[in-house]
């Protein structure tokens, strides 16, 4: 039985890697203009940049109402005693605005970056979710549990979002896997997947584009796993993608057809989408990208 989680993250979301680029003053700018549009969440990623928890604290205190959730905090870059102080300090200072996704990340990260075994990471995961419930805290905490949700993709790591935590947060997934994690996790747990947007409507211009922002996941297998699930290809996945493989993971052309999807997810099952602008400049935050979906997307 899903955990239902204290935060309200709305039906249309952000996720965006662009704000590690900026100062903190930058990025604290771009939050409250995004709360100002009416977004329900702003997703902020884990890597080898800034610290999400750090990050999030810093984005919270510039804003009033938006959620700011992490997708994902890398369960391997902290132990479960600070995962829970870290969520518990977040959700206490800022009630039912922060929301915690976590996963195991990718071998490449976890093994040569970080230097942890990356053996067994279902089973980690599974005790790690054991773990934090059992870890002090003998602090200040929130009224409520505000909940957390994993990153998953296979169907084990999606029951085990769906039975532990509050649900899951699917990055680089077609509208089919969407479908597939509803009737997996049953109709109670959150499902927020993540959707790539391209607003160009040259088709080799808006799949270039888009290939640039698709090539780091093509060369991490946990993605590449997920995609041959769906009957894609060896063919598919290599070479920066076949263009049946953009089309499917990235929504390219007018806002109607990024509106067409992001509807597609709720139609399948999402219970949010949040989504991501890429654009020639990955460095550049997409402001009036996002202002332009706005006026779609939450009306």
């Amino acid at each position: 039985m899903s955990k239902k989680t204290t935060v309200d993250i709305g039906r249309v979301g952000i996720w965006t890697g662009a704000l590690d680029g900026h100062s903190t003053k930058v990025a604290q700018e771009a939050a409250r203009q995004v709360e100002a549009m009416g977004y329900g969440a702003l997703w902020i990623p884990e890597a080898v940049g800034r610290d999400p928890m750090v990050s999030a604290a810093n984005l919270l205190s510039a804003t009033t109402r938006l959620a700011i959730a992490t997708g994902i905090a890398n369960i391997y870059a902290r132990d479960p005693m600070t995962m829970v102080a870290g969520q518990r300090t977040l959700a206490e200072a800022y009630p039912n605005r922060f929301l915690l996704g976590m996963g195991v990340s990718h071998a490449h990260l976890v093994q040569r970056v970080r230097k942890h075994s990356y053996d067994r990471p279902f089973s980690y995961m599974r005790e790690y979710l054991e773990a934090m419930e059992k870890a002090l805290f003998m602090a200040v905490g929130p009224e409520e549990d505000p909940g957390c949700v994993l990153a998953a993709l296979g169907p084990k790591m999606l029951e085990l979002a769906a039975t532990q935590t509050s649900g899951a947060h699917p990055y680089f997934v077609p509208v089919e896997h969407t479908a597939d994690a509803r009737r997996i996790m049953g109709p109670s747990a959150l499902l927020a997947p993540e959707q790539m947007v391209v607003l160009e409507s040259d088709p080799s211009t808006a799949r270039g584009i888009a290939r640039k922002g698709m090539e780091v996941y093509l060369r991490a297998p946990n993605y590449v796993n997920n995609l041959k699930r769906y009957g894609f290809t060896n063919d598919d996945v290599t070479n920066g993608g076949s263009d049946r493989l953009v089309d499917a993971i990235v929504a390219w052309g007018g806002i109607d057809v990024a509106a067409a999807r992001v509807k597609a997810h709720h139609d399948a099952g999402a219970d949010h989408v949040c989504i991501q602008v890429l654009e020639s400049d990955a460095r550049a935050i997409p402001l009036e990208a996002w202002r332009s979906l706005a006026s779609a997307l939450l009306g």
